[in-house]
């Protein structure tokens, strides 16, 4: 009986360890996290790195490669503030979407120039900054007013 306990046990923890095998990593193998956003033309999916301390917010996605379609990089920030963001060392040319504490777009920053040390307003109070690639706002018809949802918004 202890034999098949054993065995039982072995089974269940490669079963969890095959879990979280599966969950979506970034290229550091950092978790990713679903966020919507919902436009005009409907809810649009990404899969988002987080980064929320002061060494990820001030390394972001600089050179890195261009981003996917489905992919992102949700800025959070632990206050409400104008936020000012560069593209410093960043490649690929990216969409900076300012996100006030509900989830709502400030502004955007469309296919803001790679490698720029310019300083890009967020022209409004914001708590969340979301980075896609460059471009992809338009595709997805995302104007300010417009609802980011992730947990770290609070909901409406």
């Amino acid at each position: 009986m202890s034999n098949r306990r054993g065995i039982l046990a072995g089974v269940v923890g490669l079963a969890l360890v095959a879990g979280c095998a599966g969950a979506p990593q970034d290229a550091n193998g950092n978790p990713l996290e679903p966020l919507t956003v919902v436009t005009d033309t409907g809810e649009h999916r990404f899969m988002v790195e987080i980064a929320d301390d002061n060494a990820e917010r001030a390394r972001g996605l600089m050179e890195r490669p261009p981003l996917a379609d489905d992919r992102g990089m949700l800025f959070q920030f632990p206050d409400v503030a104008e936020r000012g963001f560069w593209m410093r060392n960043t490649p690929s040319p990216l969409d900076i979407i300012y996100i006030d504490p509900r989830g709502r777009i400030v502004s955007i920053a469309r296919n803001a120039t790679p490698n720029s040390d310019a300083v890009i307003p967020s022209n409004g109070p914001a708590s969340g900054v979301l980075e896609i690639r460059g471009g992809r706002a338009a595709e997805i018809g995302a104007e300010p007013g417009d609802v980011v949802r992730h947990p770290f918004f609070a909901s409406e």
